[in-house]
């Protein structure tokens, strides 16, 4: 084989969140009652713009999620030698992005360095100049004058691309019919998808002219040790939608058990729980993820020779990150759950179902579980863009996950010492910052619509 494949632990777990959300959504299909609800959040406009820019991260993130050992060469026996190193599937198709790195810094689109330094002339001499980049701009040789028109050039070629995909992909949405196309491109059916189509028309027009310029151009600039801050950036939407899926998928049992027990129990149960959850909240949460992540540390390198790559060792501390997170948030879902509790205990089926001898487990499972389940979802959504920024907070703090991994708070953490320099490296910070809130804006759209939709009371008020 060419490669061979590497689960990491993220990476089984994500795949593991993969397979729920496939049930949950064969299930929801099944019962009109589960369905009703994602229909009005399909035909909100907000959620087919959001969910078009969510899906692109998330593609984004599923292909740097596959991950192998590429293969080296043969030994002499003819069997395959596999390198250490541990690639992805978007590592593989970055490419270029990837294995092109310069001396040290360089503004986005520069086809020089950023700071001058010392070159010698063929004659011998040294003179102080700006160095010649080894791969930005490289394609047009000494003579830079044309960089501008190769830019717009270069862009146009790639948003024209872009927007052949795109005809492509809805041709084969609507079966290749242009009357469903026209139709679809109108907006004359009752959910709005033509707001999505447009959306993930400027997405491919920016993908494709941004895919252009990127091979041969740094367009985000380079940073200290000359990577690609493009690169980075797309990199971190990984560690973004890993702290945002798998710290819920950790809290989520703990809250959703607890809170219903505390709730429908009541009497010594609902003490004991309440007094888990309030001891828990009265520790500061930064204070008690510094220590589980310094006590980390220490673990890894007094075992150091326990991980095989370097990635495999910032994969453990992600886990690890996400494991603390959820262990710290999963307080507030617990709380509303047993407040709904409460609530739903009293009511006259419930009470009815005890009244025939049914079980206190089958009334949880089919009475209870399914009423509060629209929290669940509504506080899942909204925390996802709190957890995202409380990863970029962390590491900027340097508790955060291993520097090693690409993240926007890494990035930010490292961009904050050159905000001093004169003239400003800008680009790094800027580039976190864009993409990350990106990212954050589109999840909080989608939320508000999700809990609008979910949410019993405000359907009510409407």
């Amino acid at each position: 084989m060419a490669f061979q494949p590497v689960v990491l632990w993220t990476d089984a777990l994500i795949y593991l969140l993969l397979v729920l959300t496939a049930v949950t959504v064969w299930h929801t299909r099944r019962h009109e009652h589960l369905i009703t609800p994602w229909r009005r959040v399909a035909r909100s406009r907000t959620a087919q713009i959001a969910m078009v820019v969510l899906s692109v991260y998330v593609i984004i993130g599923l292909l740097d999620t596959v991950h192998f050992h590429p293969k080296t060469g043969e030994d002499e026996q003819g069997k395959p030698i596999y390198s250490t190193e541990v690639l992805s599937l978007f590592d593989q198709l970055a490419g270029p992005l990837r294995t092109e790195r310069e001396k040290t810094y360089s503004a986005p689109f520069a086809t020089h360095m950023f700071s001058k330094s010392n070159i010698e002339l063929p004659d011998g001499t040294t003179v102080r100049d700006f160095p010649r980049l080894k791969y930005g701009g490289a394609h047009l040789g000494d003579d830079v004058s044309g960089k501008g028109a190769d830019i717009v050039v270069r862009g146009m070629r790639g948003a024209f691309e872009g927007a052949l995909l795109w005809l492509l992909l809805l041709f084969a949405l609507c079966r290749f019919r242009p009357q469903r196309l026209r139709d679809l491109l109108t907006g004359r059916s009752e959910t709005p998808w033509h707001y999505a189509a447009w959306t993930l028309l400027i997405v491919l027009l920016l993908g494709g002219a941004v895919a252009e310029l990127a091979a041969k151009y740094h367009i985000l600039g380079t940073d200290k040790v000359g990577e690609d801050v493009f690169y980075q950036a797309l990199k971190s939407i990984r560690t973004g939608l890993v702290i945002g899926t798998l710290t819920t998928l950790v809290m989520l049992p703990a809250a959703l058990l607890l809170g219903i027990m505390a709730g429908y129990y009541r009497g010594w149960v609902d003490d004991v729980i309440q007094y888990l959850y309030t001891t828990l909240n009265s520790i500061p949460g930064v204070l008690l993820i510094a220590a589980a992540v310094l006590m980390m540390q220490i673990y890894m390198a007094n075992n150091a020779d326990s991980f095989n790559s370097v990635t495999e060792r910032a994969d453990l501390r992600l886990l690890f990150l996400c494991l603390i997170l959820g262990v710290t948030s999963w307080t507030g879902l617990c709380r509303l759950l047993r407040a709904e509790t409460l609530k739903l205990r009293e009511l006259e089926y419930v009470q009815a179902a005890r009244a025939f001898g049914v079980g206190n487990f089958i009334i949880l499972v089919r009475h209870v579980l399914p009423n509060v389940m629209h929290i669940v979802l509504i506080t899942i959504v909204l925390d996802f863009s709190g957890l995202v920024l409380a990863e970029a907070v962390l590491s900027y703090i340097n508790i955060g996950v291993d520097p090693a991994t690409n993240s926007w708070g890494n990035m930010i953490n490292s961009a904050r010492l050159e905000l001093a320099r004169e003239p400003v490296v800008w680009w790094s910070l800027l580039a976190a910052f864009a993409f990350m809130f990106t990212l954050v804006l589109a999840a909080n759209l989608f939320s508000d619509v999700v809990r609008d939709a979910f949410d019993p009371r405000l359907r009510q008020q409407r």
